[in-house]
């Protein structure tokens, strides 16, 4: 790397990551940020799986824990919004570090709960915190990775964040009776606890310390320790080649001339994509119970299959993502997913091998193509704004996450046909890829000013 002397000029440190080789550095970056996304995971998941025992717990029905479930779902859409930006502010890592502390802290406290106003309330608050691990995470993840790896890295870290959904899961089914529902909330408030230790590990961004502050003398320092051959001039002066100048609007730019266009498309595809794994997620289960008559349990084991299916769709996503354009690659996985979500309405699950072949290649398709959704709003906006891009366009997400369980509970009311109700849920997928087509055209088919690395590239 001794070949980026700057002569006492200016120094591209976006080019010096980029001509990086993978090494032990960005491997236990992409360990650390893998393991807190994991953890968050199963602290935003857990939840429901044990609702009816927290309620029997605490004295009440099912029905008591609405304003547990609401809390925690209003906690996370502020969280979305508020706590990003404040990581574009002050830094990655101490919002990483101070959303371990207080999202493990309440979830710990909240296992000595006695009511479920106090739950509610412990849930809510915590809400905030770790909904922001995973737009926080992946900006710190990506802006840590060589380019040419930069999309694989983050798909790793989101088969992780789903992980954390499949360990609560098994979780469940194999302890539940011996560690009752409060070991729950101590195991989802200690481990983030002791995880904090990991964070003194890794780094904090390069892109974030340049965009603050390019004269700050911590830059230098670590560039060196990252490559010991490389002489620097004193007084060199740092910036980030893959971008314009800071603006000082700071996440407000992404509304401006340049993003708004770009922005607009994000935030309402993710309105859709969300939306729509919001009603599969709550209301599949449910369709299939009462209008196709699959047990509860039959369906429960078809979905840890279905994990794998979406496991391996992220990364592949994120394996192609790095070699062909990212565009048209996730408008094809949406294709896939409202043809899968349009066959689950016509696949009878007595024919059990078809059914869970379409179970697969939905979360396949429909996991996968979030996935991408992440990388292009992590990857599409500059340091400054990069949390409060993903942040900002998973809270508009969010909304659709509200709005779409209503539609579904009013399809069960108005008693529609599953066929009915499954086609119209593929309707979203195919809005989504169309939105996502038409965000490839506006950007001429590349991410964030830059073309896509081939396979191959260094």
């Amino acid at each position: 790397m001794a070949e980026q002397q700057t002569g006492g000029e200016r120094f591209d440190v976006a080019r010096f990551i980029d001509d990086q080789p993978i090494n032990r550095r960005h491997v236990a970056t992409l360990a650390i940020v893998s393991l807190v996304l994991f953890l968050d995971g199963f602290d935003m998941y857990f939840l429901g799986k044990i609702l009816p025992a927290i309620a029997e717990g605490l004295g009440g029905t099912s029905q008591d824990m609405a304003p547990v479930v609401n809390y925690q779902q209003i906690g996370m859409a502020i969280g979305a919004f508020i706590m990003p930006p404040l990581a574009d502010r002050i830094g990655r890592k101490p919002v990483l570090g101070l959303c371990l502390l207080v999202f493990g802290s309440l979830t710990l406290l909240a296992a000595w709960s006695t009511t479920f106003q106090m739950l509610a309330v412990l849930r809510g608050v915590a809400g905030i915190f770790f909904s922001a691990m995973l737009p926080v995470g992946l900006a710190l993840l990506s802006e840590a990775t060589p380019r040419h790896r930069r999309a694989l890295f983050m798909s790793i870290a989101l088969v992780c964040f789903s992980g954390g959904n499949l360990g609560s899961g098994i979780m469940v089914n194999q302890f539940l009776d011996e560690l009752g529902w409060e070991g729950f909330f101590i195991v989802g408030g200690v481990v983030p606890l002791a995880a904090l230790l990991l964070l003194l590990i890794i780094p904090e961004s390069l892109s974030f310390r340049v965009n603050r502050n390019a004269r700050d003398p911590r830059i230098a320092r670590e560039l060196q320790r990252r490559d010991p051959t490389l002489e620097l001039t004193p007084g060199a002066q740092f910036y980030m080649g893959d971008q314009e100048e800071v603006s000082k609007y700071g996440p407000l730019a992404m509304f401006g001339k340049r993003y708004r266009v770009q922005t607009i498309l994000l935030f309402s595809l993710c309105f859709f994509s969300l939306g729509n794994i919001a009603v599969m997620a709550n209301y599949l289960a449910t369709f299939m119970y009462e209008l196709a008559g699959l047990s509860l349990e039959d369906f429960a084991f078809y979905m840890i299959i279905g994990y794998f299916g979406g496991a391996s769709g992220t990364l592949v996503m994120g394996w192609l993502m790095d070699r062909m354009n990212p565009y048209w690659l996730i408008t094809g996985y949406f294709l896939i997913d409202a043809a899968a979500i349009y066959s689950l309405g016509h696949i009878p699950p007595q024919a059990a091998v078809a059914f869970i072949t379409a179970l697969v290649v939905w979360n396949f398709a429909q996991v996968g193509g979030q996935t991408g959704i992440n990388n292009l709003a992590t990857l599409s906006y500059p340091p400054e704004m990069r949390s409060s891009g993903i942040g900002w366009a998973g809270g508009f997400g969010r909304l659709g996450g509200i709005a779409f369980p209503a539609l579904g509970g009013i399809a069960l009311a108005m008693a529609l046909p599953l066929e009915t109700i499954l086609g119209l849920i593929s309707i979203p997928a195919l809005i989504i890829a169309a939105l996502v087509f038409a965000l490839g055209v506006v950007n001429g088919g590349v991410i964030g000013g830059r073309q896509i690395a081939k396979a191959g590239t260094a």
